[in-house]
């Protein structure tokens, strides 16, 4: 790591649940769901350039970087806002990409936070969410850093307070194609609208789950093996499957039964992204070791 840059956190998210309630006449599914961040996630470093470039030194090489959140995300932030810098980012990758986890709209949403910042912009986090939402659909709730019920495409956010809990995460070795699930004809589009007080009460339904099943069977098999042990669920539209306790020692006891087929680790639930944190001071991200 380059210890002269400046390092900034790109939590991963859990959907507690997930509804589809309808449909846009643009074709964007109209959702209902709950994002809780996780004590997990990225890191990424900046390095302020003078001379207006911005450069990948280090990310995902599986990912062209014309098509990168992050470059795509500085870019944005930096023709809207008509500042003369640039930038180097590096990343270092611990999100599984295709898991539901949130991986690239965090690192956007981080990007958008800290340059804002670096470059000395001052958006305000309404006009940050508003270029987020430009990027993706989840990107606003990693911006504004709340655990939330969110409803329209995602970006209609209400905060939340939730309980204490710690998750066991379970990343099967296949990659979920969002875009596949949500043009599936089978996929469920006029769900009943629900409520933050059924959620509360234990309504916890996914509807991407039938048809992730249906055409990912590690997905299917991870779902089983974990429901064998304890409320197994799908986070957005999966891969990655989870379950919930109220101790770490709950979690941490089950993680050491996992199957080595399965990236598996435990997290803390979070109301608070420490990207809001760092925003205005100094946060970290705990960094949860993954096993398997």
């Amino acid at each position: 790591m380059d210890k002269a840059a400046e390092w900034w956190p790109a939590p991963a998210k859990l959907n507690l649940m997930l509804r589809i309630v309808g449909r846009r006449p643009d074709g964007y599914h109209l959702l209902q769901t709950v994002f809780r961040f996780i004590d997990y996630g990225d890191r990424i470093a900046f390095r302020v350039r003078p001379d207006g470039v911005i450069r990948r030194a280090l990310g995902n090489d599986s990912v062209p970087a014309t098509d990168d959140l992050m470059v795509r995300a500085a870019q944005l932030l930096r023709a809207e806002s008509g500042v003369a810098s640039g930038a180097d980012i590096s990343l270092i990758k611990q999100i599984p990409m295709g898991a539901g986890l949130g991986g690239g709209s965090s690192d956007a949403a981080t990007v958008l936070m800290a340059l804002n910042k670096l470059w000395g912009i001052g958006f305000s986090l309404d006009r940050l969410a508003e270029l987020g939402l430009r990027l993706g659909a989840d990107v606003p709730v990693f911006i504004r850093g709340q655990a939330a019920w969110a409803e329209g495409v995602g970006e209609a956010l209400t905060p939340l307070q939730l309980p204490a809990a710690w998750y066991l995460v379970l990343v099967p070795a296949c990659h979920v194609s969002t875009a596949a699930v949500f043009s599936d004809p089978q996929l469920t589009r006029n769900a009943p609208r629900t409520t933050i007080r059924d959620f509360l009460a234990g309504g916890r339904l996914n509807d991407c789950l039938p048809v992730v099943s249906n055409h990912y069977p590690e997905v299917a098999a991870a779902l089983r093996w974990l429901g064998n042990h304890a409320e197994a669920r799908l986070t957005g539209t999966g891969g990655a499957v989870f379950a919930e306790f109220e101790r770490a020692e709950q979690a941490s006891e089950l993680l050491r039964k996992v199957p080595e087929c399965y990236r598996a680790f435990i997290a803390r639930g979070l109301d608070t992204s420490p990207l809001l944190a760092m925003a205005g001071g100094s946060a970290e991200i705990d960094g949860a070791s993954p096993s398997g």
